[in-house]
């Protein structure tokens, strides 16, 4: 009889231990012990050739050096107002770098981004680039500033700025830049210049784009005349051969980008890595790694320097000459571009 019993429960007991060892198996493991690690990362359209050619290499090099473990990338590229949307919606993005604060900003009202990227190096912002014009080669339509997009007969690619945080951008470039230089001028800006100004060249748009991206490509297939675009696209375009001539404007706005964290999707065992990823993005390896693929970088101009294909800019001003996007948004890019030049056309 005991001989019974203790069989019983010996054969518990060992069914007890495989049990847990089946559950133990099944218990998700951190990178380390897995053997490597995966970041989600939803960026604006152009931040593709960086990433994935100079940043993810290199902050991968250094992690596997330092900690010994592999570290993968998973990337979804489309204008910030998309990208936005598609964390918004779902999707399981860790981080995300977009072309506009106010994008940052929408995630973090709907929850998905509960810290505070303006703790990280110069308030969450990792590089900038100027927004500039592509003319095709020998410059038939002799284009020589924002103005000139007006003519009779231009036909201007402009990326949609419902989908797109360029087109935003792009809008703040053509009418701040009439503002500017009639400020230089008179010693005050002309507001109803600046709004005839982008009225008549917004006539002369054909096609609107989801992306800069987009933009660059119907450019790249030979449709139209002129695309207004951040300068490093059209430098990555006469790096490829494709005959097209830069015309930078007398006054022209730097567009500055944030990097946030989506909290919302974050494990805390991903957290550590994700966390150095961030840290990295304003290391001089990596700001090195952005004036390589014509951004400028935003914490050393010295390394900008390092870049001699970036044109010169008379007048440059930011998104402060508006006074930040809180203000840009609704008094610019709705009041005057979405209600006077827009719903006008």
């Amino acid at each position: 009889m005991r001989k019974s019993i203790f069989n019983r429960g010996g054969f518990l007991a060992i069914g007890l231990l495989l049990l847990a060892l089946l559950a133990g198996s099944c218990l998700p493991k951190l990178p380390a012990e897995s053997g490597g690690a995966n970041i989600t990362l939803y960026g604006f359209s152009i931040m593709k050739e960086s990433l994935e050619k100079s940043i993810y290499p290199g902050f991968s090099a250094k992690w596997k050096t330092e900690h010994g473990v592999d570290v993968r990338f998973t990337s979804s590229f489309a204008g910030s107002e998309t990208v936005t949307n598609q964390i918004l919606q779902g999707v399981n993005a860790e981080i995300a770098i977009l072309s506009i604060e106010r994008d940052a900003e929408r995630l973090r009202q709907g929850g998905f981004v509960t810290s505070d990227w303006h703790a990280f190096p110069n308030k969450g912002i990792i590089n900038k680039t100027p927004f500039v014009i592509l003319v095709r080669q020998g410059n038939p339509k002799g284009i020589h500033d924002f103005p000139d997009l007006a003519k009779p007969g231009v036909r201007l690619i402009h990326p949609d700025p419902v989908s797109s945080g360029g087109a935003q951008w792009s809008v703040l470039a053509i009418y701040g830049s009439e503002l500017v230089k009639s400020e230089k001028q008179t010693g005050e800006p002309d507001q109803s210049h600046a709004l005839q100004t982008l009225r008549a060249i917004w006539h002369n748009v054909i096609s609107t784009p989801g992306s800069a991206r987009e933009a660059r490509t119907q450019f790249e297939t030979g449709f139209g005349d002129a695309l207004v675009t951040y300068e490093l696209e059209g430098l990555l375009m006469k790096q490829s051969g494709t005959p097209v001539e830069i015309i930078v404007p007398q006054a022209t706005i730097f567009s500055e980008h944030p990097a946030v964290v989506i909290d919302r999707n974050v494990s805390a065992a991903k957290r550590p890595i994700v966390d150095a990823f961030m840290q990295y993005l304003w290391s001089e390896e990596s700001q090195r790694g952005f004036v390589k693929y014509h951004f400028y970088s935003i914490t050393n101009n010295a390394l900008s320097e390092e870049n001699k294909e970036f044109g010169h800019i008379d007048l440059p001003f930011t998104i402060d000459y508006f006074g930040g996007w809180g203000k840009a948004y609704p008094q610019v890019i709705e009041r005057i571009f979405r209600d006077q030049v827009q719903r006008r056309k």
